[in-house]
């Protein structure tokens, strides 16, 4: 269905209250009754708001497909260029500048209200005048409190804590529903029915775009279509073997989710059609836009390049202007009426397929002190609803039902070798299955000799060294013939292919891990350091910041997810030497996504298990042996009581060959089976494996 047919009884329904918020905002801008510099800050945002409404009604008209690509551009910049760097620093919408001109209470409360607004572009865009609306409102109402004087700080922020509250049944099930509801077209229809030859496509979504998603669909519109088959079949076909190889049923299932970023819309349109051949209809949905539903620094949904990384992050904890108990309660309660509403389309859901990218320049982030950031109470009531919400989509969506696959490509930001990069990944995504299989399948016969795993850095050309000392513990096997602690991962759900990987036995696990770069998410860490005991992190940290405690305070936030410790909840040795072989060649090591990273060296996750709220299925290896490593002493705590058991993250941290001496399978006896040695494989069955790297 049209977009603008999908919403036009709703827009209807709230036409009056939209007509008179935008004459009350254009009254502001008219005859503004704020005081001294709050006059400039609600000029500002009533300002803003005409152009949503301007933006609104062309889209309610007709849309912007009348606009040249000049025009288009223009229009892009007009929403966005506020928060460019070079024109952040004096926004609104910077906290920091918000304390500085309105004061160091009122001014980060309102750039966080401004943040909020402008995420309205995405609403303009969709023609959904509701959240329009509620917003119009709120902004009058917070409008209403500076006529004339300067209210207190608790007047604004109790109006903010209950909009965010009251609206929460309105903000968290539509974005539940465009999580399962293929109806919700807006993107897809843009997809399957532009000219995508006609860069002005690119603009009709509403993000930002860059000259990186412009490049993206040109390089795209170059290839042969073969190659766009190809490159859409490696990621679909990934999906199918994901739940082939779990033992799931994918013909029970009706929807897969496609995530993206801007530019790929030739590749996602053929794995449309490919999806829609195993009998599954794609949901295309848009980052979160409501606070309410936002992952701090993660986006989830189809989304454009950020316009400002420094924005993003100065707002990622903008929910600490509301987040307490009762907020908590209240969203948890919303969540399962929600999913209640919309159990046929859960049950149906097959689970994400993304598409990431990378190259991007590394990001140093500016911790400044106006930014929000959680409470300690916060904290603990986030990791709470998170805990509590697993549950609630795991009894909907079961885990054990659902599969997923992730696939990279390089972004133009990775620079003049771009092509060359690009070239190279499709290369990668599509090495041979049997014979990484196979080579595998050594590996594991050697680990499996072991009751634990050494793990050990090396120094390396200029003096700098790798200092990662740890014991990893498995699994006790019952019967070697049948079982197995390692799972040879070939080419399914995380692709490229190339690592055999465990959830170790916590107890016994202890020691340093250590790396002197790694990029995790948006932030390159520098000499990240965790030491292990038992398993669980002990302590932590990193030469991001001057100030040792800063560095702390990014990974407690970034990696440990607000948790004081997390454990260990996988070990894995990656085995693709080719793509460290062609990171080393064009000096990109440092700028390649996790995805691709954990192939090229041993690896080890924090957080939960790979096989969270499924551990209870069979997982076989091609030999047929079972993989018995599960589950760790947290992750069992599921039989006693399922909120102590999952932490709902997962992050992965990946030594580079570079950095990396020996891998060593130590048995029961003392006697040592090395799988690596100086960096190198010798595992025997392996080393072939080595070919790569020669040179390196």
């Amino acid at each position: 269905m049209e977009y603008r047919e999908l919403w036009k009884e709703e827009n209807a329904k709230v036409q009056e209250r939209y007509c008179l918020a935008m004459d009350r905002i254009r009254g502001i801008l008219a005859d503004n009754q704020a005081k001294g510099p709050f006059a400039g800050y609600f000029a500002r945002l009533a300002w803003f708001t005409g152009q949503l409404e301007r933006l609104a009604q062309r889209q309610l008209q007709g849309g912007l497909k009348g606009l040249s690509l000049n025009e288009l551009e223009k229009e892009n910049q007009l929403l966005y260029g506020e928060i460019l760097p070079g024109h952040y620093e004096e926004s609104y919408a910077n906290p920091a500048y918000g304390a500085k001109e309105l004061g160091p209470e009122l001014g980060p409360l309102l750039a966080a209200f401004y943040a909020q607004l402008r995420g309205a572009v995405a609403f303009a865009y969709e023609c959904r005048l509701t959240d329009i609306t509620i917003l119009c409102e709120t902004l009058i109402e917070v409008y209403n409190c500076f006529e004339g004087q300067v209210p207190p700080v608790k007047t604004v922020r109790d109006i903010l804590y209950w909009f965010y509250s009251d609206y929460t049944d309105v903000t968290l099930p539509y974005r539940i529903r465009e999580q399962l509801d293929p109806s919700l077209s807006f993107a897809k229809d843009i997809i399957l029915d532009s000219d995508l030859t006609d860069l002005r496509y690119l603009y009709w979504f509403g993000e930002y775009v860059s000259p990186s998603e412009r490049k993206v669909a040109e390089f795209l519109n170059g290839l042969p279509q073969e190659t766009i088959d190809k490159m859409a079949s490696t990621y679909t076909q990934g999906y199918q073997k994901g739940f082939a190889v779990m033992g799931r049923d994918l013909s029970k299932k009706r929807t897969v989710a496609i995530r993206y970023e801007l530019g790929f819309e030739r590749m996602v349109r053929a794995a449309i059609f490919q999806f829609r051949e195993m009998g599954l209809e794609p949901i295309i949905y848009r980052a979160a836009v409501w606070s309410v539903t936002q992952t701090p620094n993660r986006k989830i949904g189809y989304h454009g390049s950020s316009p400002n990384r420094q924005y993003d992050y100065d707002h990622r904890y903008d929910q600490a202007v509301y987040f307490d108990k009762a907020f908590k309660d209240r969203k948890l309660a919303v969540l399962k009426s929600a999913y209640e509403a919309m159990k046929k389309e859960a049950a149906d859901f097959a689970g994400p397929a993304v598409v990431e990218t990378f190259g991007q320049a590394h990001f140093q982030p500016v911790n400044k002190p106006e930014a929000f950031v959680l409470s300690k109470k916060q904290e603990e009531l986030s990791i709470a609803y998170s805990r509590e919400s697993m549950p609630v989509v795991n009894a909907y969506v079961p885990g054990e039902e659902t599969s997923f696959t992730i696939i990279a490509f390089p972004s133009p930001d990775i620079g003049a070798d771009f092509e060359e990069v690009f070239a190279e990944t499709i290369r990668i995504n599509t090495l041979d299955y049997e014979v990484y299989k196979e080579i595998q399948q050594k590996i594991i016969q050697t680990l499996d000799k072991a009751q634990y795993v050494r793990v050990t850095g090396r120094k390396m050309p200029g003096g700098i060294k790798n200092d990662t000392d740890l014991k990893v513990t498995l699994h006790p096997l019952s019967d070697p013939a049948k079982e197995t602690n390692f799972e040879n991962c070939v080419a399914d759900v995380n692709i490229p292919l190339g690592e055999a990987f465990t959830s170790p036995v916590l107890a016994g696990t202890n020691g340093l891990l250590h790396v002197n770069k790694v990029y995790l998410g948006n932030i390159q860490y520098k000499n990240l350091r965790l030491w292990f005991e038992d398993g669980r992190v002990t302590e932590y940290s990193c030469d991001n910041f001057t100030d040792p405690k800063e560095g702390k305070a990014l990974i407690r936030q970034e990696i440990l997810k607000n948790h004081n410790t997390l454990p260990m909840g996988e070990f894995a040795i990656g085995t693709n030497t080719v793509a460290y072989a062609m990171a080393e060649k064009y000096g990109i090591v440092e700028k390649l996504p996790i995805l691709i990273v954990e192939k090229m060296g041993p690896h080890f996750a924090v957080g939960d298990t790979c096989y969270s709220w499924s551990e209870d299925s069979p997982v076989y290896n091609p030999d047929g042996r079972e993989v018995i490593a599960r589950d760790n002493e947290i992750s069992a705590l599921r039989k006693e009581d399922v909120s102590r058991a999952y932490f709902g993250c997962h992050t992965d941290i990946t030594i580079p060959y570079s950095e990396l001496g020996d891998i060593v399978a130590v048995g029961a006896d003392g006697s040592e089976y090395p799988v690596v040695q100086g960096g190198r494989f010798v595992a025997p069955g392996t080393e072939e494996l080595n070919n790569a790297l020669e040179g390196s």
